[in-house]
């Protein structure tokens, strides 16, 4: 048997890495609105080899993740072990989603909940509104910390490197930083903060944040909606039931997997 050395470790790693990626890549084919795909769409999409695609497909149905059909390749049985483990970790407490719910019955506007996830905040809860013009972000969307209330709110304890890293990260590079550091500042200062059309023109947010039994901001309790019905009364009722029900949450130290 051949000995194990540094670069034949190195090279397995990357090999090995290289196929978790290509299969990931044939796995997010699959969505909500495209529940099956063919090896031919697989190919031209990827653009990986047609026997990379069929070799990386055995492998995942082998494993229950992928289900052959006449028609096509859907989600396998397998997945489902998997979402049961996902939901399980981030459910989020009933009586969480019960002042959630009521926030959103009283303002009439969607309330969303984020934590961040490095130089990412991403929404962990979400409770819609009802009126036809409304704001919404899925559950286990990611979005970029640069833009955003929740964003200014869930870095207003972070390191001046994060703030660096997030403002190289944003369309104006490094050139944001100093307003991007101020804003966080503020955030920190006014224990909320709010923002027009920042990262959707037409969309304002206002967010506070909610602690995490360590005393860190752990999330981010936001409340998203038209411009047009975000007016300086409006947000001043928003800012007081938001402050009300963080606090609430806050009391029953209330956590989720992305806190240290």
């Amino acid at each position: 048997m051949p000995s194990s050395t540094p670069e034949r470790d190195a090279k397995s790693d990357g090999s090995g890495v290289r196929s978790v990626a290509r299969a990931v890549e044939i796995l997010a084919l699959l969505r909500e609105d495209r529940p099956m795909v063919t090896v031919a769409e697989a190919v031209k999409e990827t653009g990986l080899a047609k026997t990379t695609v069929v070799r990386m497909l055995h492998t995942l149905e082998a494993n229950g993740l992928v289900w052959s059909t006449p028609r096509g390749i859907t989600a396998g049985p397998g997945l489902w072990r998997w979402a049961y483990l996902a939901q399980t970790a981030w459910q989020i407490p009933g009586e969480i989603r019960q002042l959630m719910r009521e926030l959103s019955d009283q303002t009439k506007e969607t309330v969303n909940l984020y934590a961040r996830r490095d130089v990412m905040r991403v929404c962990i809860a979400q409770q819609q509104s009802t009126q036809t013009l409304r704001h919404v972000v899925r559950v286990g969307d990611e979005l970029p910390l640069w833009a955003g209330a929740s964003s200014r709110v869930l870095m207003s304890d972070a390191s001046s490197n994060l703030i660096a890293r997030v403002a190289g990260l944003s369309p104006h590079g490094a050139a944001l930083l100093p307003q991007l550091t101020s804003s966080v500042d503020r955030a920190r200062e006014d224990g909320y903060a709010v923002t027009h059309g920042e990262r959707e023109v037409g969309v304002s947010a206002i967010a506070v944040p909610v602690f995490s039994p360590s005393g860190r901001v752990g999330s981010a309790l936001t409340i998203s909606g038209p411009t047009a019905r975000f007016t300086d009364e409006r947000l001043e009722e928003f800012r007081t039931r938001l402050g009300e029900v963080a606090a609430q949450m806050t009391s029953r130290s209330f956590s989720h997997p992305f806190e240290d």
